[in-house]
């Protein structure tokens, strides 16, 4: 499935987070929160990973050669697939077996996996860099409180939490961690992207910190790959805010 992601100055579709789903023919669709700490777990998740990471490609591919509006699609790596020692290959590999040009491809990892084995994964992330592929840290501000990464590793793009997005209305803390979280990310030239935007109200507040971009219901529900196909062809979000009315 695909999440898009909302340009904030535009209302346009710029990105999409490729989400694993499992539809299992007896449980029906099982939650990724029950599957993948088991895949974990059992080392599964490289191959899985591995697969998400060549279908998204696959996918993105496809929207290039029907024509449909260049995005990025963002798929996201889990730290055993990051330290099985084949994330570099298997990225080259993949971008040489698709044809999709590396900078429509974003790869997301957690603060953990890039403070673990630092100066092994700054070289890992730079050479991953170096062949155009764009970097962004998920779930920002719920890891590491050392900041001294960002400026060491290839980072591109950061990425809010949801959990500091939901009460940035009514709670002033986690307005004020978002609106910092986006000042230092601008200062750094990094693009930032709040996940988990379900209302108007949190839309508004995100444009005028000048947040870059946006996902979450507000939006759009993640879609399997037909209906993603139907909203790229709109070139706009069907809820998309029209954000120069706001």
């Amino acid at each position: 499935h695909y999440q898009p992601q909302i340009d904030m100055a535009s209302g346009r579709i710029v990105g999409a987070e490729a989400l694993v789903r499992w539809r299992h023919p007896q449980l029906g669709l099982v939650p990724p929160g029950k599957f993948i700490p088991v895949a974990e777990v059992s080392g599964l998740i490289v191959m899985i990973g591995e697969w998400v990471l060549s279908e998204a490609c696959r996918q993105n591919r496809a929207w290039q050669e029907a024509g449909l509006p260049a995005i990025r699609v963002a798929v996201n790596i889990s730290a055993v697939q990051f330290r099985s020692g084949r994330i570099e290959n298997n990225v080259a590999a993949v971008l040489a077996d698709t044809g999709l040009s590396p900078e429509l491809l974003e790869l997301e990892l957690t603060e953990g996996i890039v403070m673990v084995g630092a100066d092994a994964t700054v070289e890992t992330l730079q050479r991953i860099s170096d062949m155009g592929v764009k970097l962004a840290i998920d779930d920002f501000g719920t890891g590491y409180s050392s900041l001294s990464y960002l400026k060491r590793f290839p980072i591109d793009r950061l990425k809010i939490d949801r959990s500091f997005i939901a009460d940035i209305v009514t709670e002033p803390d986690d307005a004020a961690i978002a609106q910092t979280i986006i000042a230092m990310a601008h200062t750094l030239r990094l693009e930032v992207i709040a996940e988990g935007v379900e209302t108007e109200a949190q839309l508004a507040l995100l444009r005028r910190w000048r947040c870059d971009a946006y996902q979450g219901y507000l939006c759009s529900r993640p879609l399997s790959a037909v209906d993603m196909t139907r909203m790229l062809r709109t070139l706009r979000a069907t809820r998309a805010v029209s954000l120069a009315t706001l």
